[in-house]
């Protein structure tokens, strides 16, 4: 998995390929933030690090005024030569070090005279052939840590010092290298996400590279409940709708590869009364793509004796759509629609107007229901530092739930969800199109947009459960029925939300 990354050697302005680094078996993930060091190293640098500390007492920043340390490349080599040259009698305070990493809030970095003497919280292991011991550091208390330095760098970044938010990114990728599994992931994520923003160098949205996002989303699908439960309990609701219809025709605002409709055809199928013929217009970016989908639902939907008929549009922004490209046959009074948005409604908020224009087209058709699955999280908010904290806490729970074995499946998903954390972190403008908002958000909004919102219903929320607890490893998930809509989340923190809405019907 390869980043671009963009880092400036501020004393010989070299970098080097990566493809040498690889090579010579460099941590990629240190490699990301700009540090060299081998993997066979690890333990070494990590020794070196806990003796600098011991020295130093108070941080990086108390070191000899002859001692060069800044953009440290190759990690080994640069504490070593810390240690070689310091005296600790003539150590001189620097308080206006532009690596001053005191600025952390509390203990996050580097501990105070009284913590470093403090020992119950590590592990001595005496070596047989010498008498220096090498000390572990307790996972948990560097976690702290890294979470308290990833803030600090967030905060140095809203306060655009630069220089300090530079200094403190590196020493993320170090504390990261530390962790294991989930917190080492989302950290690496959220530390490249701010590298980017403080050197400018922004991940491009995916024009272009539909297919690639499609293909990951697959993999998402595939390794987590989420998608499943999104699918699941939109289409419920689109059933009962649908009850009693004899044409039905479903918009899909975001058809990707369509993996949501054969459940949905395959129960229309099985209804008492007879399938409805049914229409389905699919909306998304590349035409090709989206009548290839299209073309093979609809060879499924006959094999199951289900009339099918469909429509592609695309658009390269969903606020172009209008209402005379729906082809609605309200005439014949026996056409019953349903508009459908999983995880696409939220990218609207990143241009001025978007949502309102979406909003107002499907006003103007009037479906039966529109049934909306999103992000419950508040990522839209003004401050940066706010946004970042609450994005965190997010994501963490996030990779914290795919978390287990090794598979193609899952490392694609946290690629997947990768790209959102940088989108989120590095970007600004109409560039940052990952605006997540909660349940309550869109509540007012779909309030003031005209709709009145469809109780999911209890049902739908029992066979949810029931679909859940079939899911290998769902152990850590929940359901949650909250007024009508249905959440899913992992531990107490509830991560997707689906409500189902139509027109307001005193209008």
């Amino acid at each position: 998995m390869k980043r671009e990354h963009n880092h400036v050697e501020s004393s010989t302005g070299e970098v080097g390929s990566s493809s040498k680094e690889e090579a010579a078996g460099v941590d990629e993930l240190l490699v990301v933030l700009g540090y060299k060091v081998r993997s066979s190293d690890m333990a070494d640098v990590a020794h070196k690090l806990e003796q600098l500390e011991m020295v130093l007492g108070d941080g990086i920043s108390n070191l000899s005024d002859d001692t060069v340390h800044y953009n440290p490349s190759d990690l080994s080599g640069w504490v070593e030569s810390m240690l070689s040259d310091l005296d600790p009698t003539r150590i001189q305070e620097k308080p206006d070090s532009e690596y001053d990493l005191r600025a952390i809030p509390g203990p996050a970095v580097y501990p105070r005279d009284e913590q470093v003497t403090r020992r119950s919280k590590r592990t001595r292991m005496e070596s047989d052939s010498s008498t220096r011991s090498v000390v572990v550091l307790d996972s948990q208390e560097t976690g702290v840590r890294l979470v308290h330095a990833l803030l600090a760098c967030a905060e140095a970044v809203q306060q655009n010092n630069l220089k300090l938010a530079d200094a403190l990114v590196k020493h993320v990728g170090l504390l990261a290298s530390s962790q294991a599994g989930a917190m080492r992931k989302v950290a690496t994520y959220f530390a490249e996400g701010l590298a980017r923003r403080i050197y400018r160098i922004y991940p491009r949205d995916d024009v272009g590279l539909t297919s690639f996002s499609d293909t990951l989303q697959i993999h998402f699908y595939e390794s987590c409940p989420y998608l499943k439960f999104a699918h699941f309990t939109a289409n419920q609701a689109i059933l009962e709708a649908f009850a009693t219809a004899e044409k039905v025709h479903v918009i899909d605002l975001g058809l990707h590869h369509g993996l949501q409709w054969p459940a949905l055809i395959q129960a229309l199928a099985l209804r008492p009364n007879g399938p409805p013929d049914f229409q389905l217009t699919g909306i998304g970016s590349s035409l090709t793509e989206i009548q290839e989908v299209g073309w093979k639902l609809g060879q499924f939907a006959n094999t199951i004796g289900v009339n099918f008929e469909f429509k592609s549009i695309a658009l390269s922004n969903l606020s172009d759509l209008k209402p005379e490209m729906l082809d609605i046959r309200s005439g014949s009074g026996l056409e019953t629609v349903a508009v459908n948005s999983v995880f696409e409604l939220h990218r609207l908020l990143a241009h001025p107007g978007s949502i309102d224009n979406v909003m107002s087209t499907i006003r103007s058709i009037r479906p039966n229901i529109m049934t909306v699955v999103e992000q419950e999280a508040n990522h839209n908010g003004s401050v940066f530092l706010d946004r970042f904290t609450e994005s965190l806490h997010y994501y963490s729970s996030l990779f914290d739930s795919l978390d287990g074995p090794p598979s193609q499946d899952r490392v694609m998903s946290e690629l997947f969800l990768g790209r959102q954390i940088l989108n989120l972190v590095a970007c600004e403008g109409e560039d940052r199109v990952e605006r997540h908002e909660t349940l309550n958000q869109w509540r007012n909004r779909f309030g003031l947009g005209g709709f009145e919102p469809v109780n999911i219903g209890s049902n739908a929320y029992k066979q949810a459960s029931m679909l859940l607890a079939l899911y290998a490893g769902a152990d850590g998930y929940n359901v949650e029925e909250n007024e009508g809509c249905l959440l899913l989340g992992w531990q107490t923190r509830p991560l997707i939300a689906t409500s189902a809405w139509r027109i307001n019907r005193v209008e």
